[in-house]
């Protein structure tokens, strides 16, 4: 009997379950999710399973005899094609242990203090960890997102995630990173099929890339010069998983931003190096601006088809002909193609200027800065398509500097001095996606960032060395041909100094104005004019 007042607590009613039951349940849920990780790793099942059934027939031999022939067949393997090696054995083996051994031991505790969980229903969520790929330099984390989640969350906390694992550089990535292999031959169609299930789209899907051994430490020797470049892919640098950074030339402009000594020189002669095979044979003319007096470029003269060094009038001149050769193309070109095809006769202009901002920014003469602005503005806007290309280095890539600054598709970001500039090089939201430019060590000259075609996050990169000597000898045995008539009339051999240049025409006679004069042609004593 209950009054007013008095308080009620209702319970549901409680189902109560026999011991048994929950024992039973307790063992089929064990047994399904024992069976389910026996599906998802055959390899290590199947591995367990031989080492039983061969302990079990021969013995401790059974054990020791396979391990040992295993090896030998692993270390010949390393010996003949290290790649393949890394790619189907040492690579799965060394990524499954550091997944169990690393990355599992500190997963949840990084997960949470990098700001990655979420709560959801009174229950922390993690970011699962999927599976990691290793190879000679980098560890390749395959992360499921929680539901709700971006890679923009992961990109911000790019450098914690790295420190947290014990490393210092890392990359996270919004697609898988690296391209389907080519398939050749029988089984070509199968395993494009394949590439397809493995390569495609997975939203759900983030890519932690953790450096593991920097193998942009140590200096990258030159490249092999092609004898006929490919403009889709010159070989100019070395990346993080040991693979070659190849540049696409055609029908783009480099912006190459870096500060004192962090290396431009190495970008610059990377990429004429790359050229050499094409300026001997006159695929190429190189067109090169050197504001420093020559102190860069001038060892490298006869490789040059029009060098300037020492006048800003006649940069200027070089600049206008490269324009003028632009129009003439796009006269004869118009309606036949759409993108130039470097040839022999008709030659792939590639316009080099080391220290762009003596041009845009310092030069004293507004007049003759203008009318550099105006050339390069109609370059960058115009000269991709018929094949006047312009590669330029500078190290301030603020607006007023360079107010052209997004009419290059292509950029390089070395080592900078603040980190908005990181951005300013590379684009909006580049040093969040991994682009620490600005927080590079003494030694890192010649390391920078780039943007791989196709993915908007960069990737860090060690552009070739060239020294004196090799300079030295890229002038002597790929030197531009001596019977090669340029582009436009021939303004002097560039090997020698700059070309003598005629005086403007100046008007004759008297300066002064017709006025002054009959005032000053009047008598003295005040009588009319002569």
């Amino acid at each position: 009997m209950t009054t007013a007042g008095d308080l009620m607590v209702i319970r549901p009613r409680r189902l109560e379950l026999p011991v048994w039951l929950i024992v039973l349940g307790l063992v089929l849920r064990w047994l399904w999710r024992g069976l389910w990780w026996c599906v998802r790793h055959p390899v290590s099942v199947g591995l367990a399973v031989a080492a039983v059934v061969l302990y079990r027939e021969f013995g401790r031999s059974g054990l020791i005899v396979p391990l040992v022939l295993a090896g030998l067949v692993s270390a010949v393997w390393r010996w003949k094609h290290e790649a393949s090696w890394w790619a189907w054995c040492a690579g799965p083996v060394l990524g499954r242990c550091r997944q169990v051994f690393v990355y599992r031991r500190a997963w949840r505790e990084a997960m949470t203090l990098c700001g990655l969980t979420r709560t959801y229903d009174h229950r922390v969520v993690l970011p699962r960890l999927l599976r990691v790929r290793s190879d000679q330099a980098l560890d390749v984390l395959t992360i499921r997102m929680v539901r709700g989640q971006t890679p923009e969350e992961f990109q911000r906390v790019t450098a914690n995630l790295a420190y947290a694992f014990g490393r210092r550089h890392a990359r996270v990535y919004s697609e898988r990173p690296g391209e389907p292999p080519v398939r050749t031959g029988y089984w070509a169609m199968v395993l494009g099929w394949v590439d397809r299930l493995r390569y495609r789209d997975r939203p759900s899907l983030v890519y932690l890339v953790v450096v593991r051994t920097d193998a942009l430490r140590t200096v990258v020797k030159p490249f092999d010069v092609p004898s006929v470049p490919d403009f889709t892919a010159l070989p100019l640098a070395r990346r993080e998983d040991l693979r070659h950074w190849r540049l696409h030339l055609l029908a783009t402009h480099v912006l190459i931003g870096g500060a004192t000594r962090s290396g431009k020189g190495s970008v610059l002669w990377s990429l004429v190096r790359a050229l050499a095979g094409g300026i001997t044979s006159g695929l190429v003319r190189l067109w090169v601006i050197d504001p420093k007096g020559g102190m860069e470029f001038a060892m490298g003269r006869p490789l040059f088809a029009r060098f300037a060094c020492k006048s800003f009038e006649a940069m200027a001149d070089l600049l206008d002909e490269a324009v003028a050769v632009m129009r003439e193309r796009q006269t004869r070109l118009a309606g036949a193609v759409r993108v130039h095809t470097p040839t022999e006769a008709d030659p792939l202009v590639v316009v080099v200027i080391d220290e762009m901002a003596a041009l845009t920014a310092y030069l004293q003469d507004v007049d003759l800065r203008k009318r550099i602005a105006s050339s390069l503005g109609l370059l960058l806007s115009q000269g991709a398509g018929v094949g006047v290309l312009v590669v330029a280095a500078l190290q301030d890539p603020r607006k007023e500097v360079l107010p052209f600054r997004d009419l290059f598709p292509t950029r390089i970001a070395l080592g900078l001095t603040e980190a908005a500039q990181v951005d300013l090089v590379l684009g909006d939201g580049a040093r969040n996606r991994g682009a620490l430019a600005d927080q590079m060590p003494r030694w890192a000259k010649g390391v920078g960032y780039v943007i791989l075609d196709g993915t908007p996050e960069p990737a860090r990169v060690r552009f070739s060395y060239i020294s004196d000597d090799h300079i030295r000898e890229l002038a002597a045995g790929y030197a531009a041909p001596a019977d090669a008539a340029d582009i436009l009339a021939q303004v002097g051999r560039e090997t020698a100094d700059e070309p003598n240049r005629k005086p403007l025409p100046r008007p004759r006679g008297p300066l002064l104005p017709d006025s002054l004069l009959t005032f000053l042609d009047r008598d003295a004593d005040g009588g009319e004019p002569r």
